[in-house]
């Protein structure tokens, strides 16, 4: 089977329920987006809500992929940096617990985290304090740099590969973006992109539409993603994207998932579930999908893997399912 590459903020997500909205609205956080903070930021959030309930996951959009399609089976490797700290080290057992081959860079800095909080309509908000993560850099793919100091990854990291994974909340890193699609496309891999969070592309626009022009072949972004991008609502934005991309994917929450590539287009339905939080959703859908994609399945079949695993972890608070989860989907997913 075709192996996967993903890169992103290697970050623990912190989940922490809430009884209502109000509570984002003191915090001063837009509910459903992704607001980064820095570290006095998150900590005054987290003390703010020292009475609730959390739980700890490792998480961050790329990492959540990659960990769904090393659970699926998948041959998967990850791109990221930790901090040497307690945070640092569960972020790392996960993943090798779930088989992925961790390309990590060490670093002094603390661990990111995102502290997302769950609404009662499982709606998520992002505090995000990237720490270590943010160190990610074009250099550490293989530049050259007078900084002796730096950790480099060889750029042969891509060979091997067939498929590239990049989350868009790295797209604020123009030269890491570049510098990654770049080596990934001399190595001859099909590139994916997760829009992340509609502020995000909001704010990033211009270089997203250029980036997914040269170098992109599979878009993945929900209503809001989509409509940040284009401007157009979501059935149009399809057409749009896919006019720049090979495959579009546009993502509409409980009326579930359009698929487009030249002519051909799906509509691909959501399953019948009990939504808890709809953390790693997407993320979790676009393990299914490139899963589906990676064994050479069809555009609606890989879609109806992409729903299979984005309906099963909105049962769960945070972004992991249970091992007993995974037995069942893989059993499904096998069938196919």
């Amino acid at each position: 089977m075709k192996k996967i590459l993903g890169m992103g903020n290697a970050l623990v997500d912190i989940m922490i329920s809430l009884e209502s909205d109000n509570i984002l609205e003191l915090l001063g956080l837009p509910k459903g987006s992704m607001q980064l903070v820095d570290m006095e930021r998150s900590n005054a959030v987290l003390s703010s809500l020292k009475n609730y309930q959390k739980s700890h996951s490792a998480g961050g959009s790329a990492a959540n992929t990659i960990h769904g399609l090393a659970m699926l089976g998948a041959p998967a490797g990850y791109i990221g940096v930790v901090g040497e700290d307690e945070l640092g080290g569960f972020f790392v057992r996960d993943l090798i617990q779930a088989g992925v081959d961790p390309h990590l860079i060490h670093s002094s800095q603390e661990t990111g985290r995102a502290v997302a909080l769950v609404t009662p309509d499982s709606e998520r908000t992002f505090a995000t304090f990237l720490g270590a993560a943010i160190e990610l850099s074009a250099e550490h793919l293989g530049i050259q740099s007078a900084d002796s100091t730096v950790q480099n990854l060889k750029s042969s990291i891509f060979k091997g590969y067939s498929y590239f994974h990049l989350e868009g909340y790295l797209v604020q890193n123009h030269e890491l973006i570049r510098r990654a699609v770049e080596l990934a496309k001399e190595h001859g891999l099909v590139v994916s992109i997760d829009m992340a969070s509609y502020n995000v592309v909001e704010a990033n626009r211009d270089f997203l539409l250029s980036i997914i022009t040269d170098y992109v072949d599979i878009v993945f972004a929900n209503e809001d993603e989509a409509r940040a991008l284009t401007g157009l609502e979501p059935e149009e934005a399809l057409h749009e994207i896919s006019k720049i991309a090979e495959i579009a994917v546009v993502k509409t929450g409980s009326s579930g998932s359009m698929i487009k590539s030249g002519k051909d287009q799906y509509s691909i339905g959501v399953i019948e579930v009990s939504p808890i939080d709809t953390t790693g959703a997407g993320d979790l859908y676009a393990s299914g999908f490139l899963y589906g994609q990676a064994r050479g399945l069809s555009l609606s079949k890989s879609g109806e893997l992409g729903a299979l695993l984005a309906g099963n972890v909105i049962e769960f608070m945070g972004s992991k399912m249970s091992g007993d989860r995974w037995d069942v989907i893989r059993e499904k997913v096998n069938l196919v």
